[in-house]
């Protein structure tokens, strides 16, 4: 069932409640990371346990998110974003009341599970309700808050972690949420999609919590416990190959699939989705790792390295709309390829990061990739649903969506422990230039004794001072790397295929 587009404050004030909701959930990946010194201190916890905080949140998550448009065709789109809504509020309640880690991180897996389909939910009932030349704006719209959010994460976290009680990082959201559900509901009541009552593909489900949920359990404790060394993540990664593998082949064949891998039969679906994987985990990977260089290498506070991560929300609140507005008249295969080089140009940039640049370097190319960020998330979403009947949407999205966040993941794990692996590599190589009989050491051992300095203390500035140096060694080389990969991905953009009809507006067998 078709509904019209809505028109004037109604589309107005939807707009206003879904991007409260996007905004509330994609804060809450990131808010909750550096606070947890607090919370685990607080808690009487070590910080392994309390890195449970983040862990279960994201493994509920992502295994709720790639069946949000099976969960969709049986409840009802409305239905679901609007339980999904509410219960991710009264969780973060929850949450913030929790007396002990064990209940704490009970309400995170809740408040992951039901948060899952509330970002591909927000992006198909959104789309539903703007016209088929005024989706570009939809989605305009939709993506300035999933780029802002996670910045303002970190600054608030910090702030509130430095300044308040820990649990306030949950309770902000329920003033936000409770705004968002009842909007959401006064302007989508009787705007209900069909439901499809068709039966549970219950092997389809357990292979997905199987893949999925261990999937995830390894690249958070991967670093932790040394990759491939530990037997936990060996057992962990033969059954999510093994369960995954499965999960493919079984939905392909399935009369009623959880996940619907039909959707990469559209060229433009699959290439969409490959860019915006690829770009997301490289991106990703290091919005973790600037503040991990500037607050361990640099002494930053939490609030101070998330206000230098912000200039990058500054441009693509202008941008994006622009963009959004021109997208039908524009190829956004060229937007995408102008993004892949701006991000290739500011992490070259990145490579010249030493211990002694000031605040104003680490600014630069934060806004400059402000560019980047608003010509990727809207023009390569656009791409993945180009053509898709309207029924496809919540199914396309929620498949987008999971191989978006999981793909973060990826790069979060891969970058973390790259890092910390060439420092180690680095500090070898500077330690061996430093010995008794190298002139340039005699001469700083000397430069530091005239200063007062021991001999056992002039050693120990020294290896704190080489331990930087591989600190920051290492962080260029990978943004050195993820400079060539966004280069690379200029090229995979141009096998999409226009033209690039606005989805929900494709005939009956649209994708097939």
């Amino acid at each position: 069932m078709n509904h019209p587009p809505l028109t004037g404050a109604a589309r107005a004030w939807l707009t206003l409640a879904l991007s409260l909701a996007v905004f509330m959930q994609v804060l809450d990946t990131t808010i909750a990371n550096v606070a947890i010194p607090t919370i685990a201190g607080n808690l009487g916890a070590s910080m392994s346990q309390g890195t449970w905080v983040i862990t279960s949140f994201a493994v509920a998550n992502a295994i709720s998110i790639p069946v949000t448009g099976w969960l969709a065709k049986r409840l009802g789109e409305v239905r679901l974003f609007l339980i999904s809504t509410a219960g991710f509020v009264v969780t973060s309640w929850l949450c913030g009341v929790s007396p002990s880690l064990e209940m704490l991180i009970l309400f995170r897996v809740l408040q992951g599970a039901l948060a899952g389909p509330m970002i591909p939910l927000s992006q198909s009932l959104l789309l539903a309700a703007y016209p088929n030349e005024k989706k570009g704006m939809a989605l305009a719209l939709w993506s300035m808050t999933v780029v802002v959010a996670p910045i303002f994460g970190p600054i608030l976290g910090g702030w509130i972690s430095e300044n308040w009680h820990w649990s306030w990082i949950f309770f902000i959201n329920v003033p936000v949420g409770l705004a968002a559900l009842a909007i959401s509901y006064r302007e989508l009541k009787g705007r209900e999609t069909a439901i499809v009552a068709q039966p549970i593909d219950r092997v389809g489900l357990v292979l997905l919590v199987l893949g999925v949920g261990a999937l995830q359990l390894m690249l958070d404790r991967g670093k932790e416990l040394d990759w491939f060394s530990s037997g936990e993540i060996i057992a962990l990664t033969v059954v999510a190959v093994v369960a995954l593998a499965y999960l493919v082949v079984w939905e392909r064949y399935s009369a009623h699939p959880v996940i619907d891998v039909t959707l990469f039969r559209s060229r433009n679906f699959s290439v969409g989705v490959l860019c915006l994987s690829g770009g997301f985990m490289l991106y990703f990977g290091t919005v973790v790792l600037m503040p991990l260089l500037l607050q361990t290498q640099l002494g930053y506070t939490a609030t101070t390295a998330g206000l230098a991560m912000a200039p990058i929300g500054i441009l693509p609140v202008l941008l994006t709309p622009l963009i959004g507005k021109h997208a039908q008249r524009l190829d956004l295969r060229a937007i995408v390829t102008v993004s892949f080089l701006v991000f290739a140009l500011c992490f070259y940039w990145r490579t010249t990061f030493n211990p002694q640049m000031d605040f104003a370097w680490v600014v630069g190319p934060q806004f400059v990739q402000g560019v980047a960020v608003a010509g990727f998330f809207m023009p390569l979403t656009m791409i993945s649903l180009a053509g898709l009947r309207a029924d496809q949407v919540a199914a396309a999205s929620s498949l987008s969506n999971f191989l978006r966040t999981l793909s973060g993941s990826i790069g979060t794990s891969l970058v973390t422990t790259l890092w910390e692996r060439r420092e180690a590599v680095h500090h070898v190589a500077l330690t061996a230039d430093v010995n008794p009989y190298a002139p340039a050491s005699q001469a700083a051992y000397a430069q530091m004794q005239a200063a007062g300095l021991s001999m056992p203390q002039a050693s120990a500035m020294i290896a704190q001072d080489i331990t930087r140096q591989g600190f920051f060694i290492g962080a260029n080389e990978i943004f050195w790397l993820a400079s060539i990969l966004f280069v690379v991905l200029t090229a995979l953009v141009w096998f999409a295929r226009p033209p690039f009809r606005p989805a929900g507006g494709a005939p009956a067998d649209a994708g097939h």
